[in-house]
């Protein structure tokens, strides 16, 4: 259990209030139970080392206060809006045997010891964090789900989590899905003719194209009796021209 120190503070003006986060702390609130609500100061730096950890909002703290220790659950952290620095969190008294709705996040091991993600497998995880109810005492640190021996197509439910009797998820009536591990999606790339394939082709198209250019020489040479024919009508005139001399 992590443990911070605390000490009372009676100022409630905004002036007072700049002046503690100017010193390096934090005005916090604890409330809860019978007692009356506690204003307290904290360490900012000690304060973001907590808050940093993934499950901050669902580990128990314990607050020493003038010497005295008392069980805490964060319950919420205002942060500024421009520097993103913490100036104020909201403390919930831990009582025993009282029931509180809690997130509590999702731990995967064994990422190495799961053939589907060995052969590529993507894990989707559809909730990072599930909300229980359960008595303070007995918040889960985590829910942990183990991958060894876990192949695609596989599924993690709410009942493949073993939770105490007494914590139970605050959604009910569906096993609802936390991850699954699925196939991996690669496009793939259009395949390329074999060699032999592409030879033929090639000679295919050579051979197009020469039985087009052997298709255009006769055309060519087509020609040559036209100017051949010219020629006897051209020696047909002389003989003509005699005939009408003999008739003179």
């Amino acid at each position: 259990m992590n443990s911070l120190e605390a000490s009372i503070r009676e100022n409630t003006t905004k002036g007072q209030l700049s002046n503690i986060r100017n010193s390096g702390n934090v005005p916090a609130i604890i409330y809860g139970g019978k007692e009356e609500n506690q204003k307290i100061t904290i360490s900012k730096k000690l304060l973001k080392n907590l808050i940093e950890k993934e499950n901050f909002l669902s580990s128990i703290i314990s607050l020493n206060i003038n010497g005295k220790p008392h069980n805490v659950l964060p319950r919420e952290v205002k942060y500024d809006i421009i520097s993103d620095e913490p100036t104020h969190v909201d403390f919930l008294r831990v009582l025993p045997g009282v029931k509180i709705k809690i997130e509590v996040p999702v731990n995967f091991i064994n990422h190495e010891k799961s053939p589907g993600l060995k052969r590529g497998g993507v894990l989707n995880i559809v909730r990072r964090k599930v909300e229980l109810k359960c008595p303070s005492e007995k918040i889960p640190a985590n829910l942990t789900l183990d991958l060894d021996g876990i192949d695609i197509g596989s599924s993690f439910k709410i009942s493949s989590v073993q939770l105490d009797p007494e914590v139970v998820p605050t959604i009910q009536g569906r096993d609802f899905v936390i991850a699954t591990l699925a196939a991996p999606t690669v496009m793939k790339e259009p395949e390329k003719p074999a060699e032999g394939e592409a030879a033929e082709g090639e000679e295919g198209a050579e051979g197009a194209e020469a039985s087009a250019a052997d298709g255009d020489k006769p055309a060519a040479e087509g020609d040559k009796p036209a100017a051949d024919g010219d020629k006897k009508t051209a020696d047909k005139k002389p003989a003509e021209k005699k005939s009408a001399e003999e008739k003179k």
